[in-house]
């Protein structure tokens, strides 16, 4: 079995965050989804497990940290293309995501920042390696 990765979020409203993240371009796998989770494919992969608090706190072991007020974690989407980048998040922003800072460029590296609606951060950025600074 290849390594996957399953990133698991809390929210408060699973219809309106899974149509969220279908904006952002990830896709609903009614498998491994039912009226308190939905499982978003980001890619053969990579997950997102977006769950009701009560569904959430069935696992977790210590208190949900309010992500609308609290840094909690930081995730990263890379993209193909600075214009994917764009794209991305001019969906995300339609949808109702809000962009909490500027564009950030680096010179090998453009980076944008969207929240959902229960505050989860994502880093969406494009990397030119062949930009890399060398030393």
């Amino acid at each position: 079995m290849a390594k996957q990765v399953f990133i698991n979020l809390a929210v408060e409203d699973l219809q309106k965050s899974m149509d969220f993240y279908t904006a952002l371009g990830f896709v609903n796998n009614p498998q491994f989804s039912d009226d308190t989770g939905k499982c978003m494919v980001w890619s053969e992969n990579i997950y997102v497990m977006i769950m009701t608090h009560e569904k959430f706190k069935s696992f977790a072991t210590k208190p949900l940290a309010n992500t609308k007020s609290n840094l909690a974690a930081l995730y990263s989407l890379s993209m193909e293309s600075i214009d994917e980048v764009n794209n991305l998040m001019t969906n995300g922003l339609k949808a109702g995501g809000t962009e909490p800072n500027e564009m950030r460029d680096y010179g090998f590296m453009q980076q944008r920042t969207i929240e959902d609606f229960d505050g989860h951060t994502w880093e969406v950025f494009f990397m030119d390696i062949t930009k890399f600074p060398t030393v």
